[in-house]
């Protein structure tokens, strides 16, 4: 848009804790790496709530005019997951319990977290790497710390050394965490006691003889530890250095702060400029996890077949729920808070029907000034660490202007209103992702159905059948939809 934009985009950089100017590190173009899904089961709403944040944050830099390379990885190998494993891959596990073979179980997940993102209107990322398509790139990243002297080989298994690297580098600098925190967050597996150090991480783990997905390496036929494949393929995409790196809030410690440590060990030097992370989706106050069972997923939202929900919503209602919270804030899903989204949802959406069709005016009185000033709004916002519930606010704030026009109370210029659609619409649906729900057959039965009883309350007005007017007014107002007489037609708000 040609507009000047007042305010620089500043991003919340976990490192620094502290909002900064966005410089990238080439001018024009960004490189962004977010922590993709362990394809293991369904991917529930906490986990889509991450991927619509960053995708939120991939749109509007796109709409600033960067060039984004997004990369955004697949875990298909279970115990790269998670640091507090224990026992059995989770891939392998879910494998033969359903009796297929392991990479099923990736690709039946993989398609499911590839249609759920779908449904909610997710960008795909540039490029979107697999852990299994990397392992001889997490090799040689293991020799490369191995030569550097970080690195210490147990019968066959390699295992990165903390506290050696402590000692000039501050491990725990992301999180905020000393050395001594970190021994209640290692993994409790099999080969535990081979460490120097109960903080120390695998590289690399010698599989065991029923261990279904190996590989051979200099070591062991064996896999790679959880932390290596973001550092190896993020940095093979987007280089050494890299502007953004993204993921949920968990894994700021140990995955982000293990990337950091394998990343100044092999290359010299901090894989990213600016760490941004999603916050926690919670179910009755709690986070939402695969491993506890609290959690819903999309398609029962979608459906409604779930007693936590009154009734079903859309992928756009819901995606409008997780944007009216700052994906730096907790969010609480309740079916109360979905069916309060859901009426601002529709509201707005209104007001994009409603924008199609405005009046113009050569005598304008909604100043182009105005205008402007609300346009610079909308970019203030995003500009603020992707402020979506503020931009939020600022559609609302665009929506009353719809009204007044609408209702005759303010005119228009030509101009203005053209430039107003462009910039309304292209925040609604370019930077929040959002979908128009009149594009279905619901919302144009609904908007028929309205203008029918308009039409009859009008015919009962003039045969002054006041109590039939009035009933269909009531009747309209208990759905929320309020009716505004004008001296020649009767319009009406979705409030």
């Amino acid at each position: 848009m040609d507009v000047h934009i007042e305010t620089p985009l500043k991003i919340y950089n976990s490192l620094s804790k502290q909002k900064e100017v966005f410089t990238p590190l080439n001018e024009g173009s960004v490189g962004m790496y977010v922590c993709g899904p362990t394809v293991y089961s369904n991917v529930h709403l906490g986990n889509v709530r991450t991927f619509v944040s960053f995708d939120t944050v991939f749109r509007y830099l796109k709409f600033l005019g960067y060039k984004v390379r997004y990369v955004r990885n697949i875990t298909d190998v279970g115990h790269l997951e998670n640091d507090a494993d224990t026992g059995e891959d989770r891939i392998a596990k879910k494998a033969r319990l359903e009796q297929l073979e392991p990479m099923e179980v990736v690709q039946r997940y993989t398609v499911d977290f590839h249609e759920i993102l779908q449904k909610f209107n997710n960008l795909p990322p540039s490029i979107e790497p697999t852990a299994t398509g990397h392992i001889l790139e997490q090799i040689e990243l293991i020799k490369s710390i191995e030569d550097k002297g970080f690195a210490y080989t147990v019968n066959g298994s390699v295992y990165f050394d903390v506290l050696k690297y402590n000692k000039t580098a501050h491990y725990g600098i992301l999180s905020g965490r000393d050395i001594e925190d970190s021994v209640h967050n290692t993994r409790a597996l099999d080969g535990q006691s081979e460490k120097k150090n109960p903080q120390d991480f695998a590289l690399w783990k010698k599989a065991s003889p029923e261990h279904i997905m190996r590989w051979p390496s200099p070591w062991s036929d064996g896999f790679p530890g959880w932390h290596l494949e973001c550092t190896a393929m993020s940095t093979k995409y987007l280089g050494e250095q890299f502007d953004i790196h993204g993921g949920g809030m968990d894994l700021k410690f140990p995955h982000h702060e293990c990337e950091i440590a394998q990343a100044n060990c092999s290359h010299g030097k901090s894989p990213a400029n600016y760490w941004m992370h999603a916050n926690m989706l919670t179910l009755n106050g709690q986070k939402m996890a695969k491993s506890t069972g609290n959690n819903i997923l999309p398609n029962e939202i979608f459906s409604g077949n779930t007693p936590l929900l009154s009734k079903a919503f859309s992928p756009s209602a819901t995606r409008f729920f997780m944007l009216q919270a700052h994906y730096r804030s907790n969010l609480d899903f309740s079916s109360s808070a979905m069916e309060a989204s859901e009426k601002g949802f529709d509201r707005l959406m209104q007001g994009v029907r409603l924008l199609k069709s405005l009046k113009t005016s050569e005598k304008p009185t909604l100043t182009t000034e105005v205008l402007l000033a609300w346009e610079q709004s909308c970019y203030t916002a995003m500009n603020d660490d992707f402020n979506s519930p503020v931009l939020i606010a600022q559609l609302f704030e665009g929506l009353r202007y719809i009204n007044l026009v609408h209702q005759g109370a303010e005119r228009i210029s030509h101009t203005d209103l053209t430039r107003f659609q462009t910039v309304f619409n292209a925040f609604v649906f370019d930077v929040l992702g959002l979908e128009d729900a009149s594009e279905n057959n619901y919302s144009a039965q609904l908007e028929g159905s309205i203008e029918l009883l308009i039409q009859l309350r009008k015919e009962a007005r003039e045969q002054k059948n006041w109590a039939l007017s009035d009933q269909i007014r009531d009747a309209l107002l208990e759905l929320n939809i309020q009716l505004k007489d004008g001296k020649e037609e009767t319009s009406y708000i979705i409030q």
